[in-house]
């Protein structure tokens, strides 16, 4: 059996990865489980697969589920606190490997450390390969870790790659990759009206169940502005070989274009459990508990090109791409502070890209040749979006 670690067990890919594990039961052991706040989810998780290890960020929740744990009898996991604690349980020798879930920069230092030491890292953090660049994919090599796509578009992707293909490697034989994208809850709203639409509006995502923070990237179109930088770094591809495609029914879940014509493409229900059995049992396959495609319930696939004036987050994040440094970083977190204002109610939808124009136009980009420089910019993103908002 291999030993897994999940970054991030009690959100939405947490909770489908643990559902894919616990249906095969003789493939995996359940060495770490970690989570923010959500005391009650993580007790469940921990009651089911005794991991050896549970960590929350702070030691209040910590302490309430180290105290409900010796309630119930359960000795075997030992509870830890802090940041530092999540990167310890993503390194240890029992774990192969991890499942980076944890959502936004948060994510960022524990899946590094991941890559560093050789694990098959499975990432459905996008935020820390849009962060770091150039930097995570340099450990990656350097370490021979595995890296593996959890993104149902990206996972698409590498399906449809070359045979034997590893990220982060170009592929001559392709010619372009196309990103499918829903186009959100806002395709066809009239302009004049995403002035006055609420959180709730936002978050309610036609195809797919998400936490709120990306069902807000997918209103927005920022989730695939993110998912642009992460391929062009996935699959040595420059941003202008990077094509989004609007696909309304999210049953293509993204395609490769070769040089000789032809265009594969992964078809599935939207069911983020296909994609993480995906990566759990490469090089084979196995079950995900996810229902066949019925394609004669789909009946009908359409495809558009992205409004860019609709969306004006897709296009700063081809901004930051090409720009290219820390510029990604500024856009990811001025985007995440934007997002959780949005999300308070302090502003409104449409000040979202606004907010991040302001970042990307007011900070200077610089190398993101060491952890300490993706840092600072985050910070420095982070506090210029915090100010901006402050004067709205």
């Amino acid at each position: 059996m291999k030993g897994i670690c999940v970054l991030g067990s009690t959100g939405s890919i947490g909770v489908s990865t643990l559902d894919v594990v616990g249906r095969h039961p003789g493939s995996y052991r359940v060495v770490a489980l970690t989570a923010n706040h959500n005391v009650e989810r993580l007790l469940e998780q921990c009651l089911r697969f005794e991991p050896d290890y549970a960590v929350m960020i702070d030691e209040r929740p910590a302490a309430e589920l180290r105290e409900r744990l010796a309630r119930a009898g359960q000795n075997s996991t030992q509870v830890l606190s802090g940041k530092k604690a999540l990167e310890d349980v993503a390194v240890l020798p029992e774990v192969d490997s991890v499942m980076a879930a944890i959502v936004g920069a948060a994510g960022l230092p524990p899946t590094l450390a991941a890559a560093k030491a050789g694990k098959t890292v499975l990432l459905a953090n996008k935020e820390a390969l849009v962060m770091s660049g150039p930097l995570f994919m340099a450990e990656v090599v350097k370490s021979g870790a595995d890296l593996l796509p959890i993104d149902s578009e990206h996972n698409a992707i590498f399906q449809c790659m070359p045979a034997h293909y590893h990220a982060g490697r170009p592929a001559p034989e392709v010619r372009r990759i196309l990103l499918t994208a829903s186009g959100g809850p806002f395709l066809r709203k009239p302009l004049e009206e995403l002035h006055g639409v609420t959180p709730e509006q936002a978050v309610a995502h036609p195809n797919w169940v998400m936490g709120r923070k990306i069902s807000v990237d997918s209103a927005t179109m920022m989730n695939k502005g993110l998912e642009v930088i992460e391929a062009c770094l996935l699959f040595g591809m420059p941003p202008e070989k990077v094509q989004v495609v609007v696909h309304r029914q999210s049953v293509i879940h993204s395609m490769v274009d070769y040089v000789d014509g032809t265009v594969l493409a992964q078809m599935g229900n939207p069911d983020m459990r296909i994609p993480i059995a995906h990566a759990l049992a490469w090089p084979g396959r196995f079950d995900s508990g996810a229902e066949p495609l019925d394609l004669f319930g789909v009946r009908q696939l359409d495809f558009e090109p992205p409004d860019f004036e609709r969306f004006p987050c897709l296009r700063l994040a081809y901004e930051a791409v090409r720009g290219g440094g820390t510029e990604p970083a500024i856009l990811n977190a001025a985007n995440e502070i934007a997002v959780a204002s949005f999300l308070e109610g302090s502003i409104r939808f449409p000040a979202i890209p606004d907010t991040i124009a302001y970042c990307m136009d007011t900070l200077p980009a610089g190398a993101a040749d060491s952890i300490e420089a993706v840092l600072e910019a985050d910070g420095a993103a982070r506090a210029a979006a915090h100010d901006y908002i402050a004067r709205l």
